[in-house]
């Protein structure tokens, strides 16, 4: 059955515009409860945990979706602005039937989305999903006066999560002689995430943390490092740590200011959970640096590649039984700690790593040298197939070849526009270049 509303994470859109209206979203919130309602136990009611992150589109869509559930029968609990991974968190820890969180993690105040959590913690199987899809095409009802679900507001819910941040952290270790910059991206962690790594002992100095509705993301954040590279290096700070507007993608900046994104973050993980135990493997994307793949080889760590998207990374990891995978972008999973991806959870490994080896960031990664990559977008007219493009498959065999085992090739369609990706990847900047271009060269009568 295909997909109509859910993406590989949720329903997302700009608000306004199908499906994030009040409408569908107090249909989307009656189909979810009716799905969820069917599988409780007789005599039993569903509660279901919403959170949000701090776009002004929130207060208008948590009540569409408080609505929706009502009507099905089902008790909502509100947390209010959380992030995306506390939602997670406290629907399992609380034994929920779902959680729902309205946040569209690192796009502007603009958009929105819906996106569930089950009752362990994870995303919705597909299976449940479709079942939702399936119930919203069928006319939205209401359950007798009686049965009707009520609303309350989660007492502590920002504390709950702030321990259960800091009970990821080692015992024996804590923070105290750090400086470091915490960019919240004026989204859902602007409240919590200083005060985690404070409580830890950190000296915090917060930037990102003033949201008004229309801030999110803009021009902070995980998606923007230069506003915390220059906070640090203003500061005089050890390292500076930025979020993205859910708070589930992470990246760190050094002393000089220097971006460390995920693929290095995941490098440093894996290193450090080596001296603690063994390691049997990590995942990435199609996207992830060659450099990784060959320093995990060098290390004995089986490493693979799943599809672009924190939902891939996680199942790969689950069919394997690994811990630790993650996307360049920051989207970083430590299984062993959380059943989602979570930046405060993951800078909080970061940072038990520099202690526990007692180096820097530099330090932490001088034995890996990224390979430059080089990405070309071809604009191509609409429904053309790559993968039946002799010329092209023909310039990539041979680009291959010629890279052997120095560089590797990625081409890939947008999902959302018109669009052939060409990325190259090589040891040398130049030669990655040079190639590219080459394949792209040859979607040229094919270009839009």
């Amino acid at each position: 059955m295909t997909r109509k509303y859910f993406g590989t994470d949720g329903v997302r859109g700009r608000v306004g515009t199908t499906p994030i209206t009040p409408d569908f979203v107090m249909r989307l919130g009656y189909a979810a409860g009716s799905v969820l309602a069917k599988a409780e136990s007789a005599g039993s009611r569903p509660v279901v945990l919403i959170g949000k992150d701090t776009r002004i589109s929130g207060y208008m869509l948590e009540a569409a979706l408080e609505a929706g559930l009502a009507a099905a029968g089902v008790d909502v609990m509100l947390a209010g602005p959380m992030p995306t991974p506390a939602i997670a968190y406290l629907t399992r820890a609380l034994r929920l039937a779902a959680g729902v969180v309205i946040s569209a993690s690192h796009n502007p105040y603009e958009d929105n989305g819906i996106k569930f959590f089950s009752a362990s913690g994870n995303k919705l199987p597909d299976a449940v999903e479709l079942e939702i899809e399936a119930a919203l095409d069928t006319p939205m009802q209401c359950v007798e006066s009686e049965k009707l679900g009520r609303a309350k507001r989660l007492d502590d819910a920002r504390g709950r999560y702030i321990e259960f941040c800091k009970s990821t952290f080692p015992n024996e270790l804590d923070l105290r002689g750090l400086k470091m910059v915490v960019d919240c991206a004026h989204g859902a962690a602007y409240h919590i995430a200083p005060d985690v790594f404070h409580e830890l002992g950190a000296e915090v100095i917060a930037i990102g943390n003033q949201p008004n509705g229309f801030n999110i993301n803009d021009k902070v954040g995980a998606t923007a490092p230069a506003a915390l590279s220059e906070a640090v290096r203003a500061h005089r700070a050890d390292l500076g740590i930025a979020l993205d507007g859910d708070a589930d993608r992470l990246l760190v900046v050094d002393a000089d200011g220097r971006i460390y994104n995920g693929d290095e973050l995941l490098y440093i993980m894996v290193r450090d959970r080596m001296n603690v135990h063994a390691v049997d493997g990590a995942v990435g994307t199609l996207m992830t640096n060659m450099a990784l793949e060959v320093a995990f080889k060098e290390m004995g760590v089986d490493f693979v590649r799943a599809n672009v998207g924190d939902r891939y990374v996680l199942e790969a990891l689950q069919e394997r039984g690994w811990l630790l995978g993650g996307e360049g972008s920051g989207h970083m999973l430590c299984l062993d700690k959380h059943t989602t991806g979570d930046g405060i959870i993951s800078a909080l490994q970061i940072l038990s790593a520099l202690k526990r080896s007692g180096k820097n960031l530099a330090q932490l990664t001088a034995e890996i040298t990224m390979f430059p990559q080089t990405l070309i977008n071809v604009r191509v007219v609409p429904g053309f197939d790559w993968k039946k493009n002799q010329a092209l498959l023909a310039e990539k065999d041979a680009v291959e070849r010629e890279l052997g085992q120095a560089g590797r090739v990625l081409i890939r369609a947008s999902g959302t526009e018109p669009l052939i990706r060409v990325m190259v990847e090589a040891r040398d900047a130049q030669v990655a270049e040079k190639m590219a271009k080459r394949i792209a060269s040859t979607l040229e009568p094919a270009a839009a």
